[in-house]
C-alpha cells in the first residue's frame, strides 16, 4: 500500500468517524440513501431526516412503491428537490427491474438514476469492498491539497486527470471502507476549506500544497456561479380554517412541492385579488439563498367568507393541521408555522 492510504486508513480506524448511523453497515440502500442526502447538506441536518426516512420507508423497496408526494413530504426543508425526484426514481427501478436489490458494481450503480459516479463508487466500496475510487467535494480538496494538482477543475479535462490520479492512490481491497471513509473524515474535519487544520492532519508530511505553504490555493476551480436577484409575490387564502394550495410544475423551482399561489409581481396578484371580496393583510417579507440566485417573497393573505369558484385559482385547500402531510418549500413551511 502507498504511504498515504497506510497512513489514512490507520488515522480513521483510530480517530475517524465511526458512530453515524449509515456507517458499520453493509446495507446498499442505507449507504445510498446518506449520500444522496449528504449532498450540499451537512451532517447534523441530515441526521434527523435520515431517521426518519428509514421510518417511513425502511427499505428500498418500500420507498419505490411511495408516490412521489409522499417522498417529497419526508424530503421538505433538505432543499434540492430534484435529489428527492432522483432518489424516488431510483428507488422505482431497484424495485422494478432489480428486484430489490441493488446492483453490486460501480459501473452498474451509476445507470441508476440520480447516482453520479462518485456516489456510485461509494456505494460500491462501502458495501462490496470494490476497488474504485470517490471524488466528490470533500475528497477532491484532500487530493489535489495532498498533491499540489493545480489544474482547473471546471475543466472535464483536468477533473479526469484527478480522477486517474485517485485510481492510482487506491490500497487494496480489504481497505477501501476504512480508506473511502478516511477521505471523507478528513475533508469534513481537518483539511478544510479555509483553515485547515494542519497540524493535526495525519498526512501533513506527505502534502506537498503544505510543502508550498498555500494549501488553502486548492483546489483550483475558475468557474464562479452568478448570481441573481428574484422578487414574487405569495397569495395566502384562507376559508374557515383552510389554506389554498397549488402544486408547482415538474420543472423549475420547487418542481412538485405544493406551494401558496404565485404570482410574478404585485400588480398580477392584485388583479387576481379583485374577485375576492376581502381585504389583504400584508405580511412579514421573506428573503431565501438558493443556489443561483436570491429571493425576495412577499406575501398577502386574505380571509374569505366563501371559498372562490374554482376556476379562479385550481389547487386543492387543506386544513390547517394537515399541511405538514404536504411537501411544502421550506420558507413556506416556517411562515406557517410561525
Amino acid at each position: 500500500m502507498n504511504a498515504f492510504a497506510t497512513l489514512l486508513v490507520a488515522w480513521q480506524r483510530s480517530h475517524g468517524r465511526n458512530s453515524l448511523p449509515w456507517q458499520n453497515t453493509r446495507d446498499p440502500y442505507r449507504v445510498w440513501l446518506s449520500e444522496i442526502m449528504l449532498q450540499q447538506t451537512q451532517v447534523t441536518t441530515v441526521l434527523g431526516y435520515y431517521q426518519r426516512f428509514l421510518e417511513r420507508f425502511p427499505t428500498v423497496s418500500d420507498l419505490g412503491a411511495a408516490t412521489l408526494d409522499e417522498v417529497l413530504a419526508m424530503w421538505a426543508g433538505l432543499g434540492y428537490y430534484s435529489r428527492a425526484r432522483n432518489l424516488h426514481a431510483c428507488a422505482q427501478t431497484v424495485r422494478e427491474r432489480h428486484g430489490g436489490e441493488f446492483p453490486r458494481t460501480a459501473a452498474a450503480l451509476q445507470e441508476l438514476p440520480g447516482i453520479g459516479r462518485s456516489t456510485a463508487a461509494a456505494i460500491a466500496a462501502f458495501c462490496f469492498a470494490e476497488r474504485v475510487a470517490i471524488l466528490d467535494g470533500n475528497v477532491k480538496r484532500v487530493l489535489t491539497r495532498l498533491l499540489a494538482f493545480d489544474g482547473d477543475l471546471a475543466s472535464s479535462a483536468q477533473e479526469k486527470k484527478l480522477w486517474q490520479l485517485a485510481t492510482e492512490l487506491l490500497p487494496a481491497a480489504e481497505d477501501m471502507i476504512a480508506y473511502t471513509q478516511g477521505q471523507m473524515d478528513l475533508g469534513a474535519s481537518i483539511c478544510s476549506p479555509r483553515a485547515p487544520q494542519c497540524l493535526l492532519c495525519p498526512v501533513s508530511e506527505l502534502c506537498l500544497a503544505r510543502a508550498q505553504g498555500e494549501p488553502t490555493r486548492f483546489p483550483v476551480k475558475t468557474k464562479k456561479l452568478k448570481r441573481s436577484q428574484r422578487e414574487n409575490w405569495w397569495l395566502w387564502l384562507e376559508h374557515e380554517g383552510q389554506v389554498l394550495l397549488q402544486q408547482r410544475p415538474a420543472k423549475g423551482v420547487w418542481a412538485g412541492l405544493w406551494s401558496l399561489p404565485l404570482f410574478e409581481d404585485e400588480a398580477a396578484l392584485q388583479t387576481a385579488a379583485r374577485c375576492l371580496g376581502a381585504p389583504l393583510e400584508t405580511m412579514p417579507r421573506i428573503q431565501h439563498a438558493l443556489t443561483h440566485f436570491d429571493w425576495t417573497l412577499h406575501t398577502q393573505r386574505a380571509e374569505l367568507k366563501q371559498r372562490p369558484a374554482d376556476a379562479w385559482f385550481g389547487g386543492e385547500w387543506v386544513a390547517r393541521e394537515r399541511l405538514a402531510e404536504y411537501a411544502l418549500p421550506a420558507p413556506l413551511k416556517k411562515m406557517i408555522v410561525s
